[in-house]
């Protein structure tokens, strides 16, 4: 039989990480992460990483495991996190998996298919010297199914999307339903709305600016991540490494990022809004949760299908 886990999605913004600690209290549960930056060290406060404090004592697994010079995969990610959720099940907890990186939810809770499909060099050096525009519109002729849920912006998975498409025509399809699934997953997804989610958008980026976000990337350039890597980790470390560089100023910059992460947020929910399985708390029940709403996700893991609350 196959163990039941819970899954929280939902945008940027929208208080997956604070939302899954009062689940887990509840539900004697421990998170783990599928955000693909918070796995690197060091991207603390651009990512969003959730602090000790805020983690109210509830284990959090998934986050710090390498270097941001590094480049870490789906695959790596979803051999990692099947170990965890296993380990947790194995001590009689509940694994619950919180993040917005699609990609990753789906490798866990969709057996999603990983093309094996190995580097083209030849093919990257030329794909290296266009622009995210010009990229953008080879893949969208490529493989325009693909080209609808990328990132337009991000030259690095742009140029892979494109090495793919050209090995295999197209990319494969996204999920694979032959039995690679190991759990029975109840997901939910916040959403606090659109216009409730720009305020809070703009209000976590002023907070993370105060809290010092710009000497954050600062360091981690000390330390050996290049402006090409930083702006690869995309949003706000591609950003903040725009205006350390003078290609942008304070303003500019933060005008700029926070229209990005509003553009991230969209891309978000048309990717979870594929999923039909996903229960959906709007409004009051994601910004004051109750204890009908906890009983309720209870009953719907008892079940082990989706509902709606």
């Amino acid at each position: 039989m196959k163990s039941k886990i819970l899954v929280i999605v939902g945008p940027t913004a929208s208080g997956k990480s604070a939302f899954a600690v009062l689940f887990a209290k509840r539900l004697n549960g421990e998170i783990v992460s599928a955000d693909s930056r918070q796995v690197y060290k060091g991207l603390n406060i651009g990512s969003g990483k959730i602090t000790k404090r805020e983690m109210m004592g509830i284990p959090h697994y998934m986050l710090d495991l390498v270097s941001p010079a590094q480049k870490f995969t789906v695959v790596q990610f979803r051999e990692m996190a099947e170990k965890v959720i296993d380990e947790i099940l194995a001590r009689g907890k509940l694994p619950i998996l919180v993040g917005g990186t699609g990609l990753y939810v789906d490798a866990i809770t969709k057996g999603l298919i990983i093309p094996d499909v190995p580097p083209n060099q030849t093919l990257r050096q030329k794909l290296n010297k266009l622009t995210s525009t010009k990229l953008y519109k080879q893949l969208l002729k490529l493989d325009p199914k693909r080209a609808k849920q990328i990132d337009k912006n991000n030259p690095r998975r742009l140029v892979r999307a494109i090495e793919i498409a050209k090995a295999i025509g197209k990319s494969p399809p996204p999920h694979n339903l032959s039995g690679r699934i190991r759990y029975v997953v109840t997901t939910i997804g916040l959403n606090p709305g659109r216009d409730l989610l720009k305020q809070k958008i703009k209000e976590r980026l002023r907070a993370r600016v105060k809290k010092g976000m710009i000497s954050e990337v600062c360091k981690l350039h000390g330390a050996g991540v290049g402006w090409k890597r930083m702006f690869d980790l995309g949003l706000e470390y591609r950003y903040v490494s725009l205006y350390l560089q003078h290609k942008l100023t304070k303003s500019g910059m933060l005008e700029k990022l926070e229209t990005a992460i509003n553009q991230y947020a969209k891309r978000q929910m048309t990717w979870f809004g594929r999923d039909k399985s996903i229960t959906w708390l709007t409004g009051k029940q994601v910004n004051r949760p109750n204890p009908s709403l906890f009983r309720k996700i209870r009953s719907l893991l008892h079940a082990g299908a989706p509902s709606n609350p």
